[in-house]
């Protein structure tokens, strides 16, 4: 059993690794993951839930505590609102005292200007410093470091110095220091790093922007049809099977089915699909898309977390707060990095005390040694290591989401951009899944005198007496072309044969050869040798003695299959059809859209041990089918890919599902995934570099050889530009295009 929980209290990435450490530890937790991009946690429970009582017991002591995601999205906006107050306060009296710390110009009194600084800097720590603080506290208390336990100690420290050199002038003198301090430091330290939070949680917020769009969608009320009045209720109180009135223009509020009207259905926020499509009684349609013209009667069949959106809302959450494998060695690095800049910041601190006297001043070496000290504890984060993996995974899942790319977690996300073999199922996959009217020859010379209309209102008319899916195929293409239906009488339906009735007085038979035969009716065979070699299924119409047309049913290509067929190439990957129908039809459809090998009537336990073999090849196999009964092939394969229809979404049969069955999203999931590999080896690449050029630089190191010493306040900056830029790199993935 797991649940989900908004965390309070995150402020870094070595937040997580402390949360779930700690958690871990706990009888009756089976797993824990927290992520530090979405600020959310998710348990696994071995049993029963615990409560949040006890699991906050457990935490709330290191300054975290979990509580349930419906009721904090407002404290969450609260607490947005509050830092940028603090940053609108903070930040311009900020950057006037770097602007002088640049300039290193005297306006006033050394001592005045010292005094200025030390009330500005209580100001600051009141103000702003309470988080870094309590870091510092819990530190000492339960020997538990974060990101706020360095600021603080970085800030405290400065403070504390520049207050006994200011007010303690026996202190000043015995040290042989002259009266400079670092308030200014403390001051710019705090409001850049608020600064950089703030921006980095306003950041934070917009990668999560899909699952809100997707809210959003959910409909607050629905009219209802009762007593034969229309009635506007809460969607809560809308029952299954209830009519549910959808006027035109407004949002679909229920999973149905249309059983009065017609209509066009915008399905682009949920499928990615920007064309509406045609929708009339009997079709299914999905809660949240919008009607575009129609006034349509919906029969409400799913509501509530059981609706298409809920599971997609479900579904996204729970990629989103995955994690990648990938992100398994960034966690590492952020669980020891706290631990390890405190003692670098130490020993570059012991150094300059120890080793910089014998070259400068004790003096200048301390005042140096403290600079190095705070700097390195400053600008060493692991926010930016942190968020590195974990902002891509949620714009990138986002970004599928929202073009009709179901991800189920991060780890799919990641392994979809190694695939090199595509293994795809034909019906429902490269087909459209149903059989329709694809040929059609009509003889005009009958002895009947019947034209070619005539001759298709006839076969529509006999093929609307039966239930069979090719009769379905002919009267689903007569509706569609507006034939008319003409009244049949005596129907008989010939088992294993063909159908038959009689119209205006002539019997007519619809039916397959051999019944042709038994009637002694001729026929060119070479028409049906065609036909059946590109897999359609002919049917003859004809009277007791003569022929009037020959016409077939297949199950038709996607309109896009053979472009995506392409596409696959271009990305290198190699494309293999793998059906349980005959050999003619799975050659014809293979040369059609150009699939490079072809393995034709199997079994579901074959097309696994198909896939084990390429596997064993060393081949990185996905496979693409409707998730049903493909079910053996999809869970054997690296990556699993479902094609699923309107409101029949089978999310739990694979990693990915693409909606409305459109295979060329399969191009566009695999584009996707290799986009925010990409951007997370840029994130994880800046995120390291950052930390290997700054440490070292803020310890000193370069001073000896470059005589160049960086002040904690550019420390402060640097470590907030980081953060900021790994999500905001994270972000661009939004604009890329699929």
């Amino acid at each position: 059993m797991t649940h989900q929980y908004d965390i309070k209290g995150m402020h870094c990435a070595s937040c997580s690794q402390v949360i779930e450490m700690t958690l871990a530890k706990v009888a009756g937790i089976k797993k824990i993951t927290s992520n530090y991009a979405s600020e959310k946690a998710s348990i696994e429970f071995v049993d029963k839930p615990l409560s949040l009582d006890v699991i906050n017991g457990y935490i709330r002591p290191y300054g975290y505590e979990l509580v349930e995601i419906s009721k904090d999205t407002l404290s969450k906006e609260a607490e947005l609102r509050v830092k940028k107050i603090q940053v609108l306060v903070s930040l311009p009296i900020a950057l006037i005292v770097f602007i002088y710390m640049l300039l290193g110009i005297e306006l006033v009194p050394m001592e005045t200007y010292n005094l200025i600084l030390f009330i500005l800097s209580i100001f600051f720590m009141i103000f702003l410093s309470k988080p870094y603080l309590l870091g510092v506290v819990r530190f000492v208390r339960y020997r538990v470091a974060n990101m706020d336990t360095l600021v603080g100690i970085g800030v405290f420290t400065s403070f504390i110095f520049s207050t006994l050199i200011l007010f303690f002038p026996s202190i000043r003198d015995s040290l042989k220091l002259p009266l400079i301090t670092y308030f200014d430091v403390t001051i710019v330290v705090l409001s850049f790093i608020n600064l950089g939070k703030y921006l980095e949680s306003n950041s934070k917020q917009k990668t999560g922007e899909a699952i809100k769009k997707l809210i959003g969608l959910q409909s607050k009320t629905a009219i209802i049809e009762k007593d034969g009045k229309e009635v506007e209720v809460m969607i809560g109180l809308v029952n299954i099977n209830d009519i549910v009135i959808v006027k035109p223009g407004t949002k679909i509020p229920v999973d149905g089915e249309i059983v009065f009207g017609t209509s066009s259905i915008d399905t682009s926020m949920i499928t990615g699909e920007s064309i509406p499509q045609d929708k009339a009684i009997g079709d299914k349609v999905i809660g949240g898309t919008i009607n575009k013209q129609g006034y349509l009667k919906i029969k409400a069949l799913k509501l509530g977390s059981e609706s298409t959106l809920s599971q997609i809302i479900k579904l996204v959450e729970n990629a989103e707060n995955s994690k990648a494998p990938v992100q398994k060695f960034a966690d590492k690095i952020s669980s020891i990095f706290v631990p390890a800049v405190l003692i670098i910041s130490v020993v570059s601190l012991i150094a300059w005390l120890t080793i910089a006297p014998q070259f400068m001043p004790f003096s200048s070496a301390l005042s140096n040694g403290i600079l190095c000290f705070v700097g390195v504890l400053v600008i060493a984060c692991p926010c930016a290591l942190g968020l590195a993996t974990p902002t891509a995974i949620i714009v990138g899942v986002g970004k599928g989401a929202t073009n009709g790319i179901l991800i189920k977690n991060a780890e799919s996300l990641e392994k979809l951009h190694k695939v090199d073999t595509l293994i795809t199922d034909k019906t429902g996959t490269l087909t459209k899944g149903k059989p329709e009217l694809t040929y059609q020859k009509t003889y005009k010379d009958n002895k009947l005198g019947l034209k070619e209309n005539e001759i298709l209102e006839i076969l529509a008319s006999l093929e609307n007496n039966s239930e069979h899916p090719i009769s379905k195929a002919i009267t689903s293409y007569a509706k569609t072309n507006s034939i008319k239906l003409i009244k049949t009488t005596d129907f008989i339906n010939l088992e294993g044969k063909g159908i038959s009735g009689t119209i205006n007085g002539n019997k007519y038979y619809a039916c397959n050869t051999k019944l042709a035969e038994e009637l002694k009716v001729e026929f060119d065979s070479k028409y049906i040798n065609e036909l059946t070699s590109e897999g359609k299924t002919p049917i003859l119409l004809t009277t007791s003695n003569e022929i009037l047309g020959i016409f077939a049913v297949s199950d038709s290509l996607k309109t896009n299959a053979k472009e995506t067929i392409e596409e696959l190439h271009k990305l290198g990957i190699k494309v293999i059809l793998v059906t349980g129908d005959h050999k003619n039809t799975a050659e014809y459809i293979s040369k059609q859209v150009g699939i490079d090998e072809v393995y034709s009537e199997t079994h579901p336990k074959d097309k696994l041990e198909i896939i084990k073999k390429l596997q064993l090849e060393g081949k990185f196999v996905a496979m693409a089918g409707d998730g049903i009964n493909d079910a053996p092939a999809l869970a054997g394969s690296n990556v699993g890919i479902s094609m699923s229809t309107g409101s029949d979404i089978a999310i739990e049969s694979s990693d990915i599902t693409l909606l409305d069955g459109d295979i060329g999203k399969i191009t566009k999931a695999i584009k996707l995934s290799k986009m925010t590999m990409n951007t997370i080896k840029q994130n994880l690449f800046w995120a390291f570099v950052y930390n290997i050029i700054g440490i070292p630089l803020a310890a000193g190191l370069f001073f000896p050889i470059f005589g160049i010493l960086l002040n904690p306040a550019f420390a402060g900056l640097a470590m907030a530009l980081s953060s900021v830029s790994v999500v905001t790199n994270s972000l661009r993935l939004k604009i890329q295009k699929l």
